[in-house]
């Protein structure tokens, strides 16, 4: 516990003990990643009394515990990870000598067990499911930030023709056309280059579009953008996230296919 508390780690002693990392919403109870991480079950450990639970039955009981109901006995993914780990730390591999390495593995079981994804096939479908939702978010936002500019552009246009427009209606009057035209020069050559960008939306018998309707709907476009803006960032933080875990546990689980693996999601991502 000192060692976690040195790197930032909250500890919340009561019946159970329960960890939070630097960022964590919620308390993690160390008995929730099984037996093995039950106070009891740390001190015969390290006393080197403890007799871990054959691989065989792991993660049943985490499994009924985050449902709520008696499970049998199931492969657990957060299991996987710590015999991995444990595996190459006695075999004297390197990188789970550096605490930033030994950070991510309990950073990664903390979301994997807040999130009650106990089988990577279940992390590799809510991955999924995250980076699709992020996806059809990002085109719906951008479809409704063109339609936006697009409305900017043509209300632009209905302004400038309706500004101009009594100058244009003057020439159809003026006893000296040529006259009249050098006057009012530049106003009728901005007319008329209204006209020509309305003309694609002009309705039947030449109607403008109804500014006032523009208006309302730009008004609501706006407020949807903004909606989708919001939920636009939330999801990317959630595809971030997703995606580093999944990577984190294809790093562990597979750490000689990882590096591939890792730029291919990374630019996926």
């Amino acid at each position: 516990m000192k060692r976690l508390q040195e790197q930032g780690y909250e500890i919340k002693r009561g019946k159970y003990i329960s960890v939070r990392a630097p960022g964590q919403e919620r308390f993690t109870r160390t008995k929730t990643l099984g037996e093995d991480y039950a106070e009891e079950a740390i001190t015969s450990r390290i006393k080197g009394e403890y007799v871990r639970a054959p691989q065989t039955t792991r993660g049943g009981k985490l499994q009924a515990a985050l449902d709520g109901k008696t499970a049998p006995d199931t492969v657990n993914l957060i299991k996987d990870i710590e015999s991995t780990v444990q595996a190459q730390q006695a075999a004297g591999v390197p990188r789970w000598a550096k605490m930033q390495n030994l950070r991510e593995v309990v950073n990664t079981i903390n979301f994997l067990t807040e999130n009650k994804l106990l089988r990577y096939a279940d992390l590799e479908a809510k991955t999924g499911d995250v980076a699709a939702a992020f996806d059809k978010t990002a085109d719906t936002l951008k479809a409704v930030e063109k339609r936006l500019s697009d409305m900017a552009v043509l209300m632009k246009h209905i302004t400038t023709y309706q500004q101009t427009k009594p100058a244009y209606d003057g020439l159809k009057t003026a006893k000296n056309e040529d006259a009249y035209r050098r006057e009012h020069e530049s106003a009728l050559i901005v007319h008329e280059a209204a006209i020509r960008a309305l003309k694609p939306f002009a309705g039947e018998g030449g109607k403008l579009p109804n500014p006032a309707a523009l208006q309302a709907e730009h008004e609501q476009l706006t407020k949807r953008k903004t909606a989708l803006t919001a939920e636009y960032k939330k999801l990317e933080q959630s595809a971030r996230e997703y995606g580093i875990v999944k990577r984190n546990v294809d790093s562990i689980l597979n750490p000689g296919d990882s590096r591939g693996k890792t730029k291919q999601r990374g630019a996926e991502l």
